[in-house]
């Protein structure tokens, strides 16, 4: 049986309990045992012993001890894989971080009450979209600054509107991506702004098959 550890709290308005059960929903019915804990101390802990790692964090400060600690743990096998803040908008001033994972959160115009489309990049032939169909989603739409070596699956467009950015016209963004460091997979997903965002069963058949493509 494959081990999972959940790691979640932070900003509470990405509603990091609400995520945290549905995940362990997910990787349980997939026969993961699943360990959780709200604190960062959990990355210190012998990260090497689980197969995923599943950050649910917004915004918050990760030690140096446990951010080389998890860094350590992905390069060696174990597989990561998150959504939205939680992920990769976790540690603003840890950059090993930021580098594993992939990406950077820097902007989400309209906030949460953007209706946009989630369109899989169907020629990538990845096993982690094929036969899902594109969607739209009312909720932040992630405007993210990406690591160049990412393998991306999934995008989105920000159309033309008010804002300075916006001159420069409409941009495609990554929505989902793989990624390797060292001998782990990483996998990202910027939607999930709260539990309710996973009743779309596209976007939660994104995570599961993100989960089961990162872990060991």
């Amino acid at each position: 049986m494959k081990k999972a550890l959940i790691v979640y709290g932070g900003w509470a308005g990405h509603d990091p309990e609400g995520v945290k059960d549905v995940f362990e929903d997910i990787l349980k019915k997939e026969d993961f045992e699943v360990v959780t804990s709200n604190t960062l101390d959990a990355f210190k802990n012998d990260p090497e012993q689980y197969d995923l790692i599943v950050p649910i964090w917004t915004m918050g400060t990760l030690e140096r001890e446990a951010e080389s600690a998890v860094c350590g743990a992905v390069a060696n096998g174990v597989g990561i894989a998150g959504c939205h803040g939680g992920m990769c908008d976790a540690f603003r001033n840890s950059t090993d971080w930021q580098f594993m994972t992939g990406s950077q959160w820097v902007a989400q115009p309209g906030s949460d009450k953007v209706t946009y489309k989630v369109r899989m990049k169907k020629a990538s032939a990845s096993p982690l979209v094929q036969g899902i169909n594109d969607f739209e989603v009312t909720s932040e739409q992630y405007y993210i600054h990406v690591d160049p070596a990412v393998g991306v699956v999934a995008v989105t467009d920000f159309e033309v509107d008010n804002g300075h950015h916006f001159a420069n016209g409409v941009v495609t963004v990554p929505v989902a991506y793989t990624k390797m460091w060292g001998k782990g997979r990483v996998y990202y997903n910027s939607i999930g702004h709260n539990r309710k965002i996973f009743d779309i069963p596209e976007a939660r058949e994104m995570m599961r098959r993100g989960f089961l493509f990162a872990a060991r």
